[in-house]
């Protein structure tokens, strides 16, 4: 089904908001559990999407991708996490950073069974309606999840990687922290990031509507 502007709107609005919320909530849960109760004292960790907004990356991104692509796209403002405060900074900011895309995997598998179960009901508007929201979920939470863990400080993967490497090496590659978004618009503009994100999005979701056998 071919969606117009406004439609996509409709349709893309509940599971992005969703997304980036729960996603960030995710960050600040684990950071508590972990010692750092930064973003809970900021009131950062709860579930009102008001508190994660951002006007540029919550709002005009996901407008222009909605306008100008077949996709959408957006994020929240990031959750600060002091990582020196965990109470063991170098395995902890492993979970603290795994926490994100976690929510979203979760939350990409409960769109889905939403999907299939308003997919198993009659074609009433409301259904179809409710099944295109919940194909929406499970694309923008397979997105962010799979965006998210590229290994590139200061995304999530930058981070689990800072863990998951020796000390050393930890501290050379965290060196990169400055210049990571300049980076990462670079390989945005060289199609480099779309080559390796796009069939890694697409092979999740082939694997979800596999599973479930969605339609």
């Amino acid at each position: 089904m071919t969606l117009d502007f406004v439609q996509k709107i409709t349709v893309f609005a509940i599971p992005l908001i969703f997304a980036i919320t729960v996603h960030e909530a995710a960050h600040a849960f684990a950071a508590k559990r972990f010692g750092d109760a930064t973003a809970y004292m900021l009131g950062r960790m709860t579930l009102n999407p008001l508190k994660h907004i951002d006007p540029v990356w919550t709002i005009v991104v996901p407008l222009l991708t909605l306008l100008l692509t077949p996709f959408v796209f957006g994020a929240a403002k990031p959750v600060p996490v002091n990582f020196d405060a965990l109470r063991n900074p170098k395995r902890d900011m492993i979970w603290v950073a795994a926490a994100g895309p976690g929510a979203n995997l979760a939350m990409m598998l409960a769109w889905a069974v939403i999907g299939k179960l308003a997919g198993m009901g009659p074609e009433t508007l409301p259904l179809i309606y409710l099944e295109l929201v919940a194909k929406a979920g499970i694309f923008v939470n397979a997105l962010l999840m799979i965006f998210n863990l590229f290994p590139l400080l200061p995304l999530d993967g930058g981070r689990i990687l800072v863990g998951l490497l020796p000390s050393r090496a930890a501290n050379v590659f965290a060196r990169t922290e400055p210049y990571g978004m300049f980076i990462l618009i670079a390989l945005m503009l060289s199609g480099v990031l779309g080559w390796v994100l796009w069939p890694l999005v697409g092979g999740t979701m082939d694997a979800v509507y596999s599973v479930l056998g969605l339609r």
